[in-house]
């Protein structure tokens, strides 16, 4: 009783000095009360909600029933967009705030709305080892579903929150994508509503210029309305080895090597500083040693990046098991390493065992309540990057990124780029090791310029043939976007599917040389 007093008085005490500063001022200056009093709570109902929706879809199996309606529905909403004169472009009716990318996209307010509610598993085809999923389910859905009956997707990108028509539309990895590719290449068939309204089918053998041009597209070519996807056995774990490496020659050098190890399911390094790293490596198994088991998905365990650091820290080897699905989310408690510049004390352990069963917040909800100021101030001082390049240029790209940006860690995490036609393809006409060098967090260059620090990172990242992920801010003109992605066939399909007035070109929707 009295503890409960006394964080009923707390609690009063805290508003009062809310509404005494002002709900901004707690919002800039100290938003870790606002995100702990408020989104926490918040994300746990969103989370309990939409699982809950989910598990009692897919068991009653309403799902494919409802389906064809929902998509019958959207068809309708485009032909009457074409009857009334196609004035303005369209878009989906999913807010803006919804999405993972920290991008807010202000063409909402300007285009044709077009509702989507597809968030559903229809079947998982355990003969075909095939899923087939609505655009909307989310990482989480997938793999608390599949998993639970054995299967998995050979590539899982890491937050809960990512929708499988985000990482189509866009793209998604995973530190098994040196073995599977990227998120497209594991998918098998699209099925999309064009501009006509129309609903078409496309697959590597049928309508395949569409198949291979929707990836990158940003949902510039038509609305995705379902997708099929490969799926394969799971097991229980994943063996996970951490080696601490030192020197940025020696860093480059073990992750090229265990990158092109095909006996390694899983490779994923953390760079900590300009010359210090931990490389892992992990492979799927059924069994686990006694006393090795580490399952970092509970909400009281360390978050992942802080436990992959001790044995940089501690100079050792070290070997777990983690359970498979909590492998999977590893980065998601602590949003990779976002959230301590969030909740500074996130990783204490008092915080952990009172309040981790919460965290993350929601990032969509952080976007929704994070006003004009905060999103300024992240704009000028805080990175939120990917940027794809060939393996063989990994260490200059490091030394790149130091010098402009110096933030740490690094994730470091190897794909294989097969030579398929659409907008991103090797070089050559054979496939090539590349690696994604993800960047969050806040730079320490005395000299950083948002606009021409990551201008002279995309020129970088240009002149060896790699690719920028299109979630975050870009700031190439026309000219230089395209000579970063192949337009090609993009182009051809925008041409031949009258996307023209119906949607706008991809880089007028993501690129802030063409919103601002």
């Amino acid at each position: 009783m009295d503890l409960l007093l006394y964080v009923g008085g707390l609690l009063i005490f805290l508003l009062l000095w809310m509404r005494a500063k002002g709900f901004e001022y707690v919002i800039v200056h100290h938003r870790w009360i606002f995100v702990c009093l408020f989104l926490l709570p918040l994300s746990v109902i969103f989370d309990v909600y939409y699982y809950a929706r989910a598990w009692l879809v897919f068991k009653m199996c309403s799902a494919p029933k409802q389906h064809d309606r929902r998509v019958k529905d959207i068809q309708d909403q485009v032909r009457q967009w074409k009857a009334e004169g196609g004035k303005n472009f369209m878009c989906t009716g999913r807010p803006g705030w919804l999405t993972v990318s920290l991008r807010v996209g202000k063409y909402k307010n300007t285009h044709k709305n077009i509702m989507i509610n597809l968030m559903d598993i229809l079947e998982v085809d355990t003969k075909r080892q095939v899923v087939r999923v609505e655009p909307l389910v989310n990482m989480g859905q997938v793999t608390a579903l599949l998993n639970s009956i054995g299967w998995t997707l050979p590539v899982v990108p890491e937050l809960d929150d990512l929708t499988v028509g985000g990482l189509i539309m866009g793209t998604g990895i995973e530190s098994s994508s040196h073995n599977f590719g990227l998120f497209q290449h594991i998918c098998l068939a699209y099925e999309l509503v064009l501009a006509d309204g129309s609903l078409v089918r496309c697959t590597p053998t049928e309508n395949s210029d569409l198949f291979y041009a929707v990836p990158w597209s940003c949902g510039t070519l038509g609305f995705l309305v379902a997708a099929e996807i490969k799926i394969v056995p799971a097991k229980k774990y994943v063996k996970l080895h951490y080696t601490p490496v030192k020197g940025l020659e020696k860093i480059c050098e073990k992750f090229s090597r265990e990158s092109k190890n095909k006996e390694n399911y899983f490779v994923e390094g953390l760079v900590y500083s300009a010359d210090e790293a931990v490389i892992m490596t992990g492979v799927l198994t059924d069994e686990a040693q006694a006393g090795q088991v580490n399952r970092i998905g509970q909400y009281w365990k360390p978050w992942f990046f802080r436990h992959v650091e001790s044995y940089l820290k501690n100079n050792r080897d070290g070997t777990e098991y983690i359970p498979l699905r909590h492998y999977y989310h590893r980065h998601t408690k602590s949003i990779f390493w976002e959230l301590q510049d969030i909740i500074p004390f996130g990783n204490h352990p008092v915080f952990r065992y009172f309040f981790g069963w919460m965290v993350p917040p929601k990032i969509s909800l952080l976007k929704l309540t994070q006003g004009e100021t905060i999103r300024k101030l992240y704009e000028q001082h805080h990175v939120v990057q990917d940027m794809l390049v060939p393996m063989k240029c990994l260490q200059k790209a490091i030394t790149a990124f130091h010098s402009e940006i110096s933030v740490y860690p690094l994730w470091l995490c190897p794909f294989i780029l097969p030579s398929h036609p659409g907008m991103i393809h090797p070089k050559g006409n054979e496939a090539e090791l590349y690696v994604d060098i993800g960047a969050y967090g806040e730079p320490k260059t005395k000299h950083f310029d948002a606009k021409g620090s990551m201008r002279r990172l995309e020129k970088f990242v240009r002149d060896v043939h790699g690719f920028q992920m299109l979630y975050a801010d870009c700031y190439m003109s026309r000219e230089e976007f395209w000579d970063m992605f192949d337009g090609a066939l993009y182009q051809k399909l925008r041409g031949k599917l009258n996307c023209s007035n119906a949607f706008p070109e991809v880089y007028d929707k993501i690129c802030k040389a063409a919103r601002h």
